[in-house]
């Protein structure tokens, strides 16, 4: 059992490094989904130490992300994203966290922004990590180029169908759609990819992005004729091995509240970092 001492604490200051790290994630998907999609409405801004992006329509790629930490966006900048949203038909979604200023959250909720829901961001130190540890019968593959299709097919695949446990998520996302989100994620960030096999067949699939000592833990999904049996696990020991040997000094995941992604994290050493608050301006 660990101890108090072996729990992270997060600051204000790690907080807004991890921040800039999603919101960099982010903006790289955006500007390759919009090379893919040409212009049509699309859009990468910088807004006040973060970025707001729009791709096509229904992607998860579409949100502002990394606010709190550079002060409050000037009202005209937050005009501008609105409009261009708007011009496509689309709501204006900020991802928020709370160690960030609370002056940004006042100056959203006064525009008419409405918080419609949260997820968490976990985190564990990688001085610690062991060498990955599966479950019998259970094998994890590093990816490669000759098989981006099925381990995209295999991550869709288990997004398409979302875990009961938890809260549910306030939104879902066309397969297509979804689809091709996760494979601009991939080609864009430099992101690692990985398969888990159980008894030979394909089962779940995850990614990681490495940037400035951080271990973005990205894109897991199980199949569902595979799930609760310890698929999951697996995965994340095996990035959280392979982070270290990288020289990462952290991991960071962010999950559904209360859903078995974070409990599988938590047992796997993540302790709750933060809370992203989801505001919405239709």
């Amino acid at each position: 059992m660990r101890n108090h001492a072996d729990f992270l604490f997060c600051g204000i200051e790690l907080g807004e490094r991890i921040e800039r790290a999603e919101a960099e994630f982010i903006a790289a998907g955006s500007a390759a989904a919009l090379e893919r999609v040409g212009d049509d409405g699309g859009f990468v801004i910088g807004l006040a130490g973060g970025f707001a992006c729009h791709t096509e329509a229904g992607s998860p790629l579409n949100k502002v992300a990394g606010l709190g930490f550079a002060g409050v966006p000037a009202a005209g900048e937050l005009d501008e994203v609105e409009r261009r949203c708007a011009a496509v038909g689309a709501p204006v979604q900020v991802e928020l966290a709370h160690l960030g200023a609370p002056e940004v959250a006042e100056t959203l909720t006064a525009r008419g922004y409405r918080l419609v829901g949260f997820e968490n961001v976990l985190g564990r130190s990688l001085g610690d990590a062991r060498a990955a540890t599966v479950p019998p019968g259970i094998e994890v593959l590093r990816g490669d180029d000759t098989d981006f299709d099925r381990w995209a097919d295999t991550v869709v695949g288990g997004f398409a169908v979302p875990d009961a446990q938890g809260v549910a998520p306030h939104e879902d996302f066309p397969r297509d759609v979804l689809e091709r989100a996760v494979r601009d994620l991939a080609a864009a960030a430099g992101t690692r990819r990985y398969t888990a096999l159980v008894d030979g067949e394909v089962a779940g699939g995850s990614s990681m992005r490495v940037t400035q000592g951080i271990a973005q833990l990205t894109g897991a999904a199980t199949l569902p004729a595979h799930r609760r049996r310890g698929v999951q696990s697996a995965l994340l020991a095996a990035r959280l091995a392979e982070a270290a040997a990288q020289g990462c000094d952290l991991a960071v995941v962010t999950t559904q509240p209360a859903s078995k992604s974070q409990q599988n994290a938590q047992r796997q050493g993540f302790s709750l970092l933060y809370t992203r608050a989801i505001l919405v301006k239709p």
